[in-house]
């Protein structure tokens, strides 16, 4: 098994599926470009493959704030239902520890939806800590 950094049309493609069981709201016709985009702004984004299909996916990007400094800032991370309790997800976490330790950077931030328990789960047992609330105003 290995991760692979999502850099062609191809690779990002490959992605489709999986993070679409995480942002279902996502059409498929503008993924591609969303992607891009995204990218240009400083989104990474890895995953691994099994029998020639993404099973699990992370997006990240790179911030720097007043309160917490340079760090990595998780916007994705998803595993097909299907392959979910493989430990594919705590890799995809780990690579980014270690991208983020490469840079120097002390951190690695995520927001989580106040239902997703088993993914609490998970970010819990990695050592994340719940440090905030996050507030959104829908305009």
């Amino acid at each position: 098994m290995k991760i692979i950094e999502a850099k062609s049309d191809a690779e990002i493609l490959m992605c489709w599926e999986v993070l679409n069981e995480l942002r279902p709201h996502l059409e498929k016709e503008k993924f591609l470009s969303l992607i891009k985009e995204m990218m240009f702004e400083g989104y990474q984004l890895a995953f691994i493959v099994e029998k020639g299909e993404a099973v699990s996916a992370i997006g990240f990007r790179y911030l720097q704030f007043l309160y917490n400094g340079k760090h990595f800032y998780i916007d994705d991370l998803v595993t097909l239902e299907k392959y979910r309790k493989n430990g594919y997800a705590a890799l995809l976490l780990n690579y980014v520890f270690e991208l983020a330790r490469k840079n120097g950077y002390e951190k690695v931030t995520l927001d989580s939806g106040h239902h997703r328990n088993a993914a609490h789960r998970l970010y819990l047992n990695k050592g994340f800590t719940i440090s905030s609330h996050h507030f959104m105003k829908q305009l």
